[in-house]
């Protein structure tokens, strides 16, 4: 056993702050801590100590808020609002604005009847929130997801989204498992027309069994109609989402990546989600179910044949020396992407023709990140002349002119989220995001935490100390008794696939 660090985490059981040691053993990373009264835990980390150090190469700090809504009293976790204490300023805003579902999964803990209560900001709260969330310092979030529940259970979607829009918000996106979405072109195209940006579609493979299982029905035929009326709706920036469960689905990594890359013209990412473990569960069956970041870059590499190796996944920090670059060029504040580099890693695929191949063939990113570095370093001790002959250097040590002109080069001129966005599309990014779960619960990642919930009560809470700890207090304050009128049934998903499965033929 290798001793890494010392951090501090939760215990499972009664969600007191304990200390925490993180160690290598075998290979693999754990995280170990003791309750004085619920005893030892021990869970997996990362699943691969030399890919643990790899990322951890790649840490930024962030700007913090500079109008925290919160004061430091109980501590980390306690505090979230956000804090003083918080590294972080909100990348990825999201709103859950129900509870209410048309399915309910296995998985899922989090809908009306299992909670046994409605939870629905009105119009006018979710205006507040919005607003809340614009007035951030120094850098407000351009990029808000509805979420819930499922979103597209309220009729009143289309408005929220353009209200959004209206507010200065310039990605939205819609978090889905689809159904609404598969029943129609015409209501695809109400999202589109209000400002949506993105689906966020729920999409666990590509065979019926993994839906079985995790969602309690054969879901795929509806998914793959969801994604057929976007398209046809005018979406092209649609992100896979699988929830990765060790022996469900991780044999379809590779399926999936080749499905996105097949509908590339209407998908633009996967962001595979390993499953975070909910409720009391035992060790062995915690085991079984555990998949983490390293598993899931070994997957693609095999399932895929190579085409995605393991060297060409980056952290999420890895952009930070970027947009500082661009902010030093356009003089203005820009969004870093500094959240704790062992929260999530991805890599883009570049598709010319028939030919797909990963970004890593057309640049070097650890000499393109470290020229972009110097230069940052030269801008900010007011030497711009020399800061941009070394970035013009280090593009050319460092990438090939054609890549650099056609993808990269109206991002660094324009500065723009327009600029970035084309970047995006040209592409298709495979990315991971492990929240975490009591078990594995490390208070220096929420400490860096980017994705953030709002709430109608004022607070900015990070996505992990939302599910872990905050939820349930959150939404039992603004919470209503369940109304048969507005509860949403159960969706009948065998009507609807033979609906389909009719017109198919």
């Amino acid at each position: 056993m290798n001793k890494i660090k010392d951090t501090e985490s939760l215990c499972p059981e009664c969600m007191k702050v304990l200390p925490a040691e993180i160690y290598e053993e075998g290979g693999k990373v754990y995280i170990r801590k003791t309750c004085p009264e619920h005893g030892e835990w021990s869970d997996l980390y990362w699943g691969d100590y030399k890919q643990y150090i790899r990322a951890a190469a790649f840490a930024a700090d962030g700007k913090k808020l500079d109008n925290p809504r919160t004061k430091t009293e109980k501590g980390c976790p306690y505090d979230c609002g956000i804090c003083p204490e918080h590294k972080s300023h909100t990348v990825l805003a999201i709103i859950d604005i129900t509870n209410r579902c048309n399915l309910r999964c296995p998985i899922c803990f989090a809908h009306a009847g299992a909670a046994g209560y409605l939870y629905e900001p009105t119009k006018e709260e979710i205006r507040g929130i919005m607003e809340n969330l614009r007035a951030n310092r120094p850098i407000s979030p351009p990029a808000l997801q509805f979420s819930g529940g499922e979103p597209t259970v309220r009729e009143d979607l289309p408005e929220l989204i353009k209200m959004a829009k209206d507010l200065g918000f310039h990605h939205i996106e819609i978090n889905s498992n689809g159904i609404r979405m598969a029943e129609s072109v015409e209501y695809c195209k109400t999202l589109k027309d209000a400002g949506a940006s993105t689906v966020y579609l729920q999409f666990d493979g590509v065979t019926p069994e993994p839906y079985k299982v995790a969602r309690g029905f054969d879901l795929l035929t509806i998914k793959k109609r969801a994604l057929r009326n976007l398209k046809n709706a005018g979406f092209h920036s649609v992100v896979l989402v699988p929830v990765l469960v060790g022996g469900v689905n991780t044999d379809q990594v590779g399926d999936i990546i080749r499905f996105a890359i097949e509908n590339r013209d209407v998908v633009r990412c996967v962001n595979f989600q390993p499953v975070a473990i909910t409720g009391r569960i035992n060790k062995k069956e915690r085991e079984q179910m555990r998949v983490t970041i390293p598993d899931l870059m070994r997957l693609a590499s095999e399932q895929t044949d190579g085409l995605i190796k393991e060297s060409d996944w980056f952290p999420i920090p890895t952009a930070v020396p970027f947009t500082r670059f661009v902010g030093h060029i356009k003089e203005r504040e820009y969004i870093d992407f500094s959240t704790h580099p062992h929260c999530g890693m991805a890599t883009y695929l570049v598709m010319e023709g028939n030919k797909v191949e990963p970004i890593t063939h057309y640049l070097n990113v650890e000499g393109l990140i470290k020229s972009v570095g110097d230069s940052n370093e030269k801008y900010e001790s007011g030497s711009k002349a020399r800061a941009t002959a070394s970035a013009v250097s280090g593009v050319m040590k460092n990438v090939k002119l054609s890549t650099f002109s056609k993808y990269l080069l109206p991002v660094f001129t324009e500065g723009s989220y327009e600029s970035l966005s084309k970047l995006h599309h040209s592409m298709l990014m495979i990315g991971t995001m492990h929240f975490m779960d009591p078990y594995n619960f490390d208070l220096e990642r929420v400490q860096r935490c980017a994705v953030h919930y709002a709430t109608p009560d004022g607070k900015i809470v990070p996505f992990c100390t939302m599910n872990a700890l905050h939820r349930a207090a959150t939404e039992k304050k603004f919470a209503k008794p369940i109304d048969p009128k507005v509860n949403t049934p159960l969706y009948d998903v065998a009507a609807l696939t033979k609906k389909i499965e009719e017109e198919s033929v």
